[in-house]
């Protein structure tokens, strides 16, 4: 077996679980050296004879998703109903640090192995479970898949997603499952610290259906709540958003006032930026849609996308598995690297560390490989500090962070942590505070209008506001003192920001050599599209993600969604790797969580396929790989809105399940063909199924539809608005959203995180959102100013409490 590497060498970790979330947080935690140890029934991880596109394993064999979510574990059998394997698995748990635990196996779900009695028979273990809702409340056993999560979520609507003409659509690839696998492997290492600490486990019980709140719509409930209208209450199709040119598509986004008079110059109408219109910039790009897509049909994807970088609109091709490898990024960046096994191509890491963390993937294990050694020589119990008990102190209390982080990918990284006991100080400037305070819509005439973001709100909790101006010595030279006072910097600012005022990591290693600097740039720090701008939709097309998303015979959907939070969520990883590194040698790290790395490692699964098999994974609408049928259906609720447009998702993934569907149904004649016991004639006539389940769903409401279909075993969901995640009792249940108040705006419920802590916190809110540079004296006295200085700083404008326009307006 090849050496152990990496930060976390030494540390054990058993995995208990089948399907891609146990895999991927495992996974994670592999790739920074954990020991895993696969224990398996003998009909293998079902994973293992896993293909999406149908291909074909022989026996013996794995499929190739399974050869890459398992590269670098050990693998060993265990059949519960053998005398003597219990014992064995036991001693594997004795010796282990934390367990990774979900249901689909005879193996995990038997009484000796379930979460609370892992709990009693090895409280020094962090058992993760990953479950659909929860281990307990109302909807605990309820069965679910990924698709009917999307709908609960809210994420199949999300920001407006799609064309009011059809059916709404999820977003594509299985990305729920990866998401909650990251959230998994995060909380597993927060819970790492304490443990080490106090050398007690506990138990970290994580919600896929949370994780999809969180992962794929933008803090809906917040922004209801405090505004009183929802983000979009209508399904709209983003313009020019992902257009058909010459030789294939391209995403070119629009989202803002000044990208918009942008491209109505790229398009040669500049005679539409003098036009005056009621409409908001959507409204106007939507009315212009014939003119602007005729005009795209006349370019290439090279052509589009030197035009839109030259005019600084966010853009990207339209990658699938069959031409991602070729682009010319992707190419100089060594992002795709061979399966260390079977050979075909597969992500590299979804960050980047320096010095090299990382280890290497080793091939995956054969069924039972390890066996042998596991068996004939039964691991040592590690020693361990006794547990003191419950170690309730917050994971990272004591860790400073420095936060230059805007929009979403870089506050939802810090939130995580601010959320469980940092100290995260939130520099903006008010020359330009952090853009989500300007994505509101809220009017300039208000008092105070800049407070008053509830996307702001929801991401920025429990932190310190500091504003510094970087553009003047006298900020600069305060940022630098900062520093030296800090454990972690953060920043996603495009490349080129931080070389120009200095501070690569040479230059903050000479400030504090044990600090951490985490950079979070779109593209990466090097190759040919480093300085695009980055926004979740063209990271979304450019890794894979959106080709998944939508219908076969119109072009791709935005997602709109996951590119932000995965990024935020796969750098929480990597800082957690890298403070692991520093607790063991003291040594600085430097980290390039790159947008798209973690992307592409999300999206994984079709250059895998295509590089494996040949096989083009296309969309499909609502159906997909893992069921059949699997679909939207309307009912006949009219929506809140007043609208026909009310939808249930349904998810058959076996056979028992389609025996259930068909006892809710009343045992119809055409349900009741024996062919249809099969799953791949169910996919067949998937048309027909359609037709009648349809049918049958559209002249019910969705309490009705979803009370027939969960008290008969089948997965379903009702198709959330995300402003209404509040509705589902489950939330309520686990506490998932907390009130928080604020000295501007009214208390409104903010969401937390997808995990609950046994160890605490039981609160995860405990202050409000920042008001713009409401800490600067605070901070700025600790650092040793005097109040002089701090009044000289102010007047200058390199501090301030107001954007620069408002202040100068109130100056006049």
């Amino acid at each position: 077996m090849a050496p152990e590497t990496g930060p976390l060498h030494g540390y054990t970790v058993v995995e208990l679980s089948t399907g891609i979330a146990g895999a991927y947080c495992t996974k994670l935690l592999a790739d920074g050296g954990a020991q895993v140890v696969k224990v398996e029934p003998p009909q293998g991880d079902p994973l293992r004879a896993w293909s999406a596109s149908g291909a074909r394993i022989e026996p013996g064999g794995d499929g190739a998703l399974f050869g890459f979510l398992a590269a670098s574990k050990h693998s060993v059998v265990a059949d519960p109903d053998l005398d003597g394997d219990t014992d064995f698995v036991h001693d594997l748990l004795s010796a282990a640090d934390a367990v990774v635990w979900s249901r689909g196996s005879s193996l995990a779900e038997c009484d000796a192995f379930t979460p609370a009695a892992l709990r009693r028979s090895h409280p020094h273990l962090t058992v993760t479970s990953l479950t659909s809702f929860g281990l307990e409340g109302p909807w605990c056993d309820r069965p679910a898949t990924e698709f009917t999560l999307q709908a609960w979520s809210g994420g199949i609507v999300g920001l407006g997603r799609g064309s009011p003409d059809r059916a709404p659509v999820f977003v594509g690839g299985q990305v729920g499952d990866y998401l909650a696998g990251a959230y998994a492997s995060a909380a597993t290492l927060t819970s790492r610290s304490r443990q080490i600490e106090g050398g007690a486990g506990e138990l970290l019980d994580l919600s896929m259906l949370e994780a999809q709140i969180l992962g794929l719509t933008y803090y809906p409930v917040t922004f209801f709540q405090m505004l009183g209208r929802p983000w979009r209450d209508a399904r709209k199709i983003t313009v020019p958003g992902i257009a058909r040119v010459k030789d294939g598509l391209v995403d070119v986004g629009c989202g803002t006032a000044q990208q918009w008079f942008d491209l109505c110059a790229m398009t040669g109408h500049q005679d539409w930026i003098d036009e005056e219109s009621p409409l908001s910039i959507t409204e106007q790009a939507n009315a212009k849609a014939d003119e602007i897509y005729s005009w795209f049909e006349t370019q290439t994807v090279d052509e589009i996308r030197d035009l839109a970088t030259a005019f600084r609109i966010p853009n990207a091709p339209v990658a699938n598995g069959a031409n991602i490898t070729e682009l010319d990024h992707f190419q100089q960046r060594r992002s795709f690297v061979a399966n260390p096994r079977d050979g075909f191509r597969q992500p590299d890491h979804p960050y980047r560390m320096r010095p090299a963390l990382l280890r290497p993937a080793q091939p995956a294990p054969r069924l039972g490989e390890h066996n042998a050694h596991y068996r004939q020589a039964r691991p040592p119990v590690a020693k361990r500090p006794a547990p003191s008990g419950a170690v309730h102190r917050l994971p990272f209390n004591g860790l400073r962070v420095l936060d230059m982080t805007t929009f979403w990918a870089g506050p939802s990284c810090t939130h995580f942590l601010a959320m469980l006991g940092a100290e995260v100080i939130h520099i903006e400037s008010t020359r330009k505070p952090d853009g989500t305070r300007l994505i509101a819509g809220v009017p300039v005439t208000e008092d105070r209008w800049w407070e008053k973001s509830p996307i702001f709100s929801a991401l920025n909790t429990n932190k310190k506001g500091l504003t510094l101006d970087l553009q003047t010595p006298a900020g600069r030279d305060l940022l630098r003192r900062f520093i030296t006072t800090a454990d972690v910097i953060v920043e996603n600012f495009t490349p080129r920001v931080l070389d120009q005022i200095g501070l690569d990591f040479p230059a903050v290693q000479a400030l504090r050599p044990d600090a951490i600097l985490l950079r979070m740039p779109g593209f990466g720090l090097d190759g040919p599209w480093r300085d695009n701008p980055a926004f979740a939709y063209v990271i979304e097309a450019a890794s894979g993600v959106s080709w998944l998303t939508g219908y076969p015979d119109r072009n791709p959907y935005e997602p709109y969604s996951v590119g932000d939070p995965n990024a935020g969520l796969h750098a929480v990883n990597a800082l957690l790797l890298a403070l692991e590194h520093r607790r063991r040698t003291g040594q600085g790290v430097f980290i390039e969580a790159a947008m798209i790395d973690s992307a592409l490692n999300v999206a994984a699964e079709q250059v895998i396929e295509y590089s494996a098999y040949g096989a083009l994974l296309q969309r499909a609408g609502n159906r997909g790989p893992t069921a059949a049928p699997q679909n939207l259906y309307q009912t006949a609720d009219v929506d809140e809105f007043g609208r026909l447009d009310s939808w249930v998702a349904v998810a058959v993934a076996n056979d028992e399940q389609w025996a259930g569907l068909c006892e809710a149904l009343g045992r119809p004649q055409w349900a009741m063909d024996p062919t249809l016991s099969d799953a791949a004639a169910r996919r067949e006539c998937h048309d027909l199924i359609d037709e009648y389940l349809g049918a049958w769903c559209q002249g019910r409401s969705g309490d009705e539809i979803v009370r027939r279909l969960w008290d008969a075993g089948v997965p379903v969901g009702k198709v959330m608005q995300p402003h209404r995640q509040t509705d589902i009792p489950q939330l309520r249940f686990r506490r998932f959203f907390e009130d928080v108040g604020h000295p501007v705006n009214d208390r409104a419920p903010h969401s937390t995180v997808p995990v609950r802590f046994s160890a605490g916190p039981d609160r995860f809110h405990l202050h409000p959102a920042p008001l713009l540079g409401q800490h600067n004296h605070e901070l700025l006295t600790e650092l040793g100013l005097s109040g002089h200085e701090i009044a000289e700083l102010e007047a200058d404008g390199v501090i301030g409490r107001a954007p620069g326009n408002a202040r100068r307006t109130a100056t006049r």
